[in-house]
């Protein structure tokens, strides 16, 4: 049998990917048995659900694709087409990391905007990673053009990588909505890891709002999970929650914790959180 490739990172770039939790991630899996069912509430890049699926082909692995980080992938040829044209444009004029400007700066965004009327589908957030600062997005190539640009155009394409999504069963809906459909399932493992608090970096599709983080824990109560934050959350409005929601207790008790500190560029830097525990089984009354 062909051992199928594992990433450990994403393909395309997504902000709070896990990848530098991949390798952790794996370890905590076999903490779970083979035929787990584990369900990604919040899939983002996928990266999680695909290493799940590939450290255990005979779990079921549920990927909630609400970015539709997929229709990115599909895209990846049109995708690697534009920027090998904005490499071409770029050329040796701009230097490595130098600011695009004038004449060359409107030639990136004519390609730019030729590619929006020619196949209706530009992937901006991969776009930005080429042509911006770094961890800065943007959505829409008018948002684009209020900042400045930046030749940071990676020198090969983007590979293909039809097998990446591979075995997962792919769904696009509300987290708590698959929560409902999956509560009772026994063996269910949730993944957990919803946008950081108050996080509007224009890849998300809506504000992250402090209430919506708190909701969140309301999952965790007696199941199993893998959970991820940061230390950016606001703990002492997290603890008053906690007060006033006594019946819920304390979600992480005897959870075993992993910390990673991150660099979001060269001066701003966070801690990556990894909680984990496994449920005890519930023995039914005779």
């Amino acid at each position: 049998m062909i051992k199928k490739k594992m990433y450990l990172s994403a393909p395309l770039p997504f902000v709070g990917q896990k990848r530098m939790f991949a390798r952790e991630f794996i370890k905590v899996l076999k903490q779970f048995p083979d035929d787990a069912t584990f369900v990604d509430l919040f899939g983002g890049s996928g990266l999680l659900s695909h290493i799940a699926k590939r450290c255990k082909p005979n779990a079921t692995v549920v990927y909630n694709d609400f970015d539709n980080y997929r229709r990115r992938l599909e895209n990846i040829p049109h995708t690697n087409r534009l920027i090998a044209d904005i490499r071409e444009i770029v050329g040796n004029t701009v230097p490595r990391h130098k600011a695009i400007t004038g004449d060359i700066r409107e030639c990136v965004f004519d390609r730019i905007q030729r590619e929006e009327l020619e196949t209706g589908y530009v992937d901006f957030i991969t776009l930005s990673a080429s042509i911006m600062f770094s961890m800065k997005y943007r959505m829409s190539a008018s948002k684009m053009r209020k900042e400045t640009l930046y030749n940071n155009i990676r020198k090969n394409d983007y590979p293909e990588c039809p097998d990446y999504l591979e075995g997962l069963e792919i769904t696009s809906r509300d987290y708590r909505e698959i929560f409902n459909e999956y509560k009772d399932t026994p063996g269910a493992v949730f993944l957990v890891d919803p946008p950081y608090l108050s996080t509007e970096v224009g890849t998300y599709t809506m504000y992250w709002r402090l209430s919506d983080y708190l909701d969140v824990l309301t999952v965790l109560n007696g199941r199993s999970f893998i959970y991820f934050t940061s230390n950016k959350s606001s703990i002492v409005e997290l603890c008053e929650w906690m007060g006033k929601n006594r019946t819920l207790g304390d979600p992480f008790e005897g959870c075993i914790k992993t910390e990673l500190n991150a660099h979001m560029n060269y001066n701003a830097t966070y801690t990556d959180i990894m909680l984990y525990k496994r449920a005890t089984p519930t023995i039914p009354a005779v």
